[in-house]
């Protein structure tokens, strides 16, 4: 009698574990154009300490296109400022890649680790970003630096700043300023540092502008203009030989 309760209660759990979840509707991507990000960056005044250092993390933030606990977890000791000139990630997995970095970079970046000493020794393995405390900055933290300077850039235009914004939009900002710059999905994927590039696919997915373009790359006008004669009705031998036909 147990031995049949116990099969019945498999067969029934098994039915109701094969039952297939509801599919959500996937969310659309926001993400800042390139006018949104100068807009957000140009809040940063540079001229306080505090303003140096959060113009050299956001600019960095956008820059290399690094999750938010990247940027938190980065020492003074992962940049290169040698030619090739980059910045060494520690990943989901402690799996590390390295980001070039770009001139204009550089010199943020050099300008904040000279504001506050950091090319010290006793310096190089601790936080290269922290709070006012000297504390290591959390994904908090850096939201609210984030959001003070979109707060500002939405009154000079709000149709440029999403009203929900966080350091994951400006990685998804970064990527789709690539795709849309020609840069190859694979190396948008090393990039990014992600695993698949199923994962990078969904860039290419939601980028509505670069699927329109590619449409009209290919597009051919088959739909007669009115009021306009097609090329056939201008040919009189063609049309003597269709009325010979008895069309």
């Amino acid at each position: 009698m147990i031995c049949k309760f116990k099969k019945k209660f498999l067969v029934k759990w098994q039915n109701i574990r094969s039952i297939r979840k509801k599919r959500r509707a996937s969310k659309t991507m926001t993400y800042l154009s390139t006018d949104g990000i100068k807009l957000l960056l140009k809040q940063i005044p540079n001229k306080s300490r505090e303003s140096i250092r959060d113009l050299a993390m956001l600019t960095l933030l956008y820059d290399t296109g690094c999750r938010v606990q990247e940027l938190i977890d980065l020492k003074p000791s992962c940049i290169r400022f040698e030619y090739p000139c980059h910045i060494r990630v520690t990943s989901k997995g402690n799996k590390q890649r390295d980001i070039p970095l770009k001139k204009e970079q550089l010199e943020f970046l050099q300008q904040y680790i000279d504001e506050y000493n950091l090319n010290r020794a006793e310096f190089q393995k601790k936080e290269l970003f922290f709070n006012r405390a000297r504390g290591k900055l959390t994904t908090a933290g850096v939201t609210y630096i984030l959001k003070k300077y979109a707060d500002e850039a939405r009154k000079e235009n709000g149709s440029l700043i999403p009203k929900q914004i966080s350091p994951h939009i400006i990685r998804h900002s970064k990527a789709m300023h690539l795709l849309q710059g020609g840069v190859n999905l694979v190396y948008i994927r090393d990039f990014l540092g992600h695993v698949s590039i199923q994962t990078t696919e969904i860039y290419a997915r939601a980028d509505s502008k670069q699927k329109r373009e590619a449409l009209e790359s290919v597009y051919e006008d088959v739909v007669p203009e009115k009021g306009k004669k097609g090329s056939w009705e201008n040919n009189d031998g063609l049309k003597d030989f269709l009325k010979s036909l008895g069309i």
